[in-house]
């Protein structure tokens, strides 16, 4: 186990980004630093630690605690060293006896009023306060606490008006006012680093302190998303984690990478023996640059919740309960079972699901299961129902179907659009850092039916904001695309440089008529006419312009026109190929680029090369010793089709949970209660496995070593930090299966799976193990090109070439309201839970949301009858269910929304098997839907309950 890469070192102040170097003299020591570093960082690059109690590099000088004061030769006074900028020339000294005994003095108003419980106290061992008092030689303290905000009551036992009671209200951290030294650390990094404002300094002098807000507000009840910025930066206890408080001080630390969504944050995974203490973001880590969200930081609790499954267990039949067995049983009967259909049914018969939540290395393992040891290309993966569309459209026009960019390039973006995303919800560290652009001037255009958290916040409002009807991406898109070439606010040179011009023409021609401008689509998408010329002029002519999108995008039957469309705007206008533009999809899962990259797809072997092609399965017939397969095999809606049919048997799925997360939910399990033998192989017992005949017990991320790679191509090391529970890593359950089918695979580590695909897949040739514990991640392509891999992509030309110009002719959704189901649902993620839940419903997380609602504007609501906190029937052509409403105009009237974490409301069981023409992508944003009251569950809903907990039955142990 590896612990730090970079040493984990405070410096005080940011690292300044100036070219500009300057040489100065430190306690006799010359540094050269660039312009605009502190003296105080400039000390710490040469190992002279100055004290320090407001200042840390995650936010910007404050100098209020005056602790870090310094002599400069020729300069009158002591200047704090956090705020006085490096000069050429300057001569510092940190250690005089002056600036010993006013460091003294100021540590002695501190301690005066703050508690001597160090023995005691959650931090000891890990407080600043008290590594400070040491570090100035503090000995005693000369004056008297009368007043004091730590004691509740004094002498005569009369309450204190200055003391507050400790604050418990969070799940994860608790807040202590009694040992506020009042630095403004947390509220500076609530606001610089996180961008929510939801701290601030009330008072004045001896009467400051921090305050969650209003005089009611909590820290639960205020606007804190419990990032943990703030207790990140609290250099005392006065915010600590309630498991550092139950568990006590992390004694080593382990580096590791989140397995929440695509951003990929890095973290340190704090250890006492072989318990997890608490996870804090690593400030190296290069996606999330020191920051994290609630999931990352607090919830991972579910690794060891009781639900989790720690023994194989099989049964002959959905109706009968589970049996546990030994590892070696589960795999003897699910061999058998699988053999079994091939021999009755065919090769055709059987195939797996990889997971976007394991590791490179695991998917790898089962894509090649199938390929290698089913003898066929029936393998599919999640980003089937997310962004497989993308892996389409940047193909087809750019060349590669990954994001352009890393997530450094937004800190150079003039204008950022937004299109079906809500960064601030499903990828709230980029969200962070988006806005701290937009706060420093950037503008932003917003793409969304629904007014999310993204369209405005503290110090920054959308530009823009677009709220189309749901489903008429295209027409918009179209639209931003007409007037840009009408105005000729294209990059001439630009088009004629990198992409084919006679391809340009054609376009243009075809985007210049008149049925594609803003006032031809107005009535179609609801987006007025100069609301989208504005828009386009901005993106065209802002500067520096990104497009940022996500689901909202691609889960439509024109999922994959509008990303070509998207592409389309990028290459028009020449924002291709350096800092701060791009095309950029937001990834929803830790690992779904992996899991594409691994060649999870039926039609395609690593590295996105078509199975077709007969030079690369060569390569593959050669590594493995077997003949591959030529003809794509099937994706999970053919799957599911095919066992309806009675055509396919067998299914291995692993950590996927497809009967939550895949669309029309009654044929997802009419198609799982068709099949002979489903294998799951997850942590809990999901809804999936209520049709499963094997269940193989999963690791989390905390017990497995391999890489995930992120939404920027990046790959970053997974580390284990304790043993797999119940007893092996996933790529070791997958080896084992494959064994048992005859494979005679001898794996030894995960390593040697990434060398095997290092030396298979052209874009991942250079990757090894010991380049990325040497540079701490690296992007794909990283290979002899690109041997230290590539932030950017398309620099000076496109994969493909040249950039492709395709049409983008809208065609409207067969989905159609009417007069049964006049509302348009589309759907979403909250910030709090994360995708079908099976984690984040398994931790305190649930205090935030604890069941899925539909959002329903006043006016849809009024004509129903239905008053905020109503049980709603929500019914489709598919299906009904009934939840909650909440009345917001977050939605426009004739639109509902609601998110899909919970299982007990299924909201696939109202969409519908509606799908992109390209690839399959169901159309989750658009179902058709009518809502009216309810009384509470639905007939359907009630069966779902007790087939369920009749599935869920386990043997007692004998």
């Amino acid at each position: 186990m590896k612990d730090f890469i970079i040493p984990d070192r405070d410096f005080g102040t940011p690292a300044s980004k100036s070219k500009t170097m300057v040489t100065l003299t430190i306690d006799g020591f010359d540094v050269t630093v660039p312009e605009g570093t502190s003296i105080m960082r400039a000390a710490a690059e040469v190992g002279i630690s100055v004290p320090k109690l407001c200042a840390t590099d995650s936010v910007d000088a404050f100098g209020s605690c005056r602790l870090c004061l310094v002599e400069i030769e020729g300069r009158a006074g002591t200047p704090a060293s956090c705020t006085t900028p490096v000069a050429p020339g300057l001569k510092v000294k940190t250690q005089t006896g002056k600036l010993k005994d006013l460091r003294r003095g100021v540590m002695e108003l501190y301690i005066s009023d703050h508690p001597l419980d160090c023995l005691t106290c959650a931090a000891n061992g890990d407080c600043e306060l008290q590594d400070m008092a040491g570090a100035v030689g503090l000995r005693d303290v000369r004056y008297e606490a009368v007043d004091t905000h730590f004691r509740a009551r004094n002498t005569s036992g009369e309450a204190n008006p200055q003391w507050l009671p400790k604050d418990d209200s969070n799940p994860y951290f608790s807040y202590d006012p009694a040992k506020c030294i009042v630095c403004s650390r947390c509220v500076r990094a609530c606001e610089e680093v996180q961008g929510t404002f939801a701290l601030t300094i009330e008072g004045r002098g001896f009467d400051s302190r921090v305050s969650f807000g209003a005089k009611t507000d909590n820290a639960l009840a205020s606007d804190c998303v419990s990032c943990g910025a703030c207790v990140q930066a609290c250099p005392t206890a006065t915010l600590t984690e309630k498991s550092v408080i139950d568990i006590g001080t992390p004694d080593r630390s382990i580096i590791t990478t989140c397995a929440y969504c695509g951003v990929g944050c890095s973290f340190k995974a704090e250890m006492r023996g072989d318990e997890l203490v608490r996870m804090t973001p690593y400030k190296h880590g290069k996606a999330n640059r020191g920051h994290s969200c609630v999931k990352g930081r607090f919830a991972y609790g579910y690794a060891t919740h009781q639900d989790r499954i720690l023994k194989p267990m099989i049964r002959e039949t959905i109706n009968e309960p589970w049996r546990e067995v030994s590892w070696a049983e589960a795999m003897e009967f699910a061999a058998a079972k699988m053999k079994g259909i091939q021999a009755k049914y065919g090769r055709q018969s059987v195939g797996v699901i990889t997971s976007s939540r394991c590791t490179n290395e695991e998917t790898y393992l089962v894509q090649k299961l199938t390929r290698a040891v089913f003898m066929n290309n029936n393998t599919d993966t999640c980003a089937r129902v997310c962004h497989s569309p993308t892996g389409y459209g940047l193909g087809q026009t750019f060349g590669t179907s990954a994001g352009t960019q890393d997530f450094d390039s937004v800190e150079d973006s003039d204008v950022i659009m937004v299109i079906g995303a809500n960064p601030s919800a499903a990828h709230p560290v980029f969200a962070s850092r988006m806005k701290k652009r937009l706060r420093k001037g950037a503008k932003l255009i917003v793409v969304d039916p629904r007014r999310t958290e993204t369209v405005e916040g503290p110090h920054y409002k959308a530009a823009h904001h677009l709220a189309l009807t749901p489903g008429t991406n295209v027409a918009v898109v179209s639209a931003l695309a007409h007037v840009i070439v009408t105005e000729k606010l294209y990059n001439e040179e630009f088009i004629r440089t990198r992409c084919d011009w006679d391809e340009f023409q054609d376009y243009a021609e075809f985007i210049g008529a008149p049925n594609h401008s803003p006032e031809a689509v107005e009535l179609v998408t609801g987006v007025p006419a100069e609301e989208i010329r504005k828009a386009a002029r901005l993106y065209a002519t802002g500067g520096n312009a990104a497009i940022y999108y996500g689901l909202g995008v691609t889960e439509h039957s024109q999922g994959s026109t509008t990303v070509i469309g998207i592409a389309n705007l990028a290459m028009l206008t020449g924002n291709i190929g350096r800092r701060g533009v791009g095309v950029n999809p937001l990834r929803g899962q830790n690992n779904v680029q992996g899991s594409c990259d691994m060649g999870s797809f039926p039609h395609e072997l690593p590295g996105y090369r078509h199975v077709k092609n007969p030079e690369v399965r060569a390569i593959y017939e050669k590594a493995w010793g077997v003949t591959i397969d030529p003809e794509p095999g099937l994706r999970i809606p053919n799957m599911l089709d095919a066992a309806v049919e009675g055509t396919f048997k067998g299914l291995y799925c692993q950590g996927e949970d497809i009967l939550q997360s895949d669309p029309d939910t009654h044929h997802v399990a009419a198609g799982l209660a068709a099949m002979e033998c489903v294998i799951v192989h997850d942590l809990f017992l999901n809804e999936t496995a209520n049709y499963a005949h094997v269940f193989f017990p999963g690791s989390s991320f905390l017990e497995k070593d391999g890489t995930f790679t992120n939404a920027e191509r990046r790959i970053n090391m997974v580390r284990k930090v304790m043993a797999p529970k119940q007893g092996y890593a996933d790529w070791e359950v997958t080896q084992m299966f494959a064994n048992a089918m005859g494979a005679g695979w001898n794996y030894t580590h995960p390593s040697q799976i990434m060398e095997e695909i290092a030396m298979t897949t052209p874009s991942f040739a250079g990757v090894s193990y010991e380049k990325i514990e040497t540079m701490g991640s690296v992007q794909w392509p990283c290979n002899d090109k690109a041997p230290e891999g590539t932030p950017l992509m398309h620099i000076d030309g496109f994969v493909r070439g040249k950039g492709k110009f395709i049409r983008t002719e809208y065609v409207a959704t067969d989905e159609k309201t009417g007069p049964r189901f006049p509302l348009l649902l589309t759907t979403g993620r909250i910030l709090s839970q994360y995708n079908v839940g099976a984690q984040t419903r398994r931790t305190a997380n649930v205090v935030w949301h604890d069941e899925d609602v539909l959002e329903i504007h006043p006016h849809d609501a009024e004509n129903r009858g239905i008053r905020d906190g109503d049980f709603v029937r929500l019914a489709s052509r598919s299906g009904e269910t009934t939840l909650r409403a909440t009345i917001t105009d977050k939605v426009s009237p004739g639109v509902v929304y609601t998110t899909f974490h919970h299982p007990d409301t299924q909201a696939n069981v109202i969409t519908t098997d509606f799908s992109d023409w390209a690839t399959n992508c169901p159309e989750y944003k658009v179902t058709a839907v009518q809502v009216s009251p309810s009384n509470g569950p639905s007939e359907w809903q009630e069966e779902y309950a007790a087939q369920a907990a009749l599935s869920r039955r386990i043997l007692a142990a004998e």
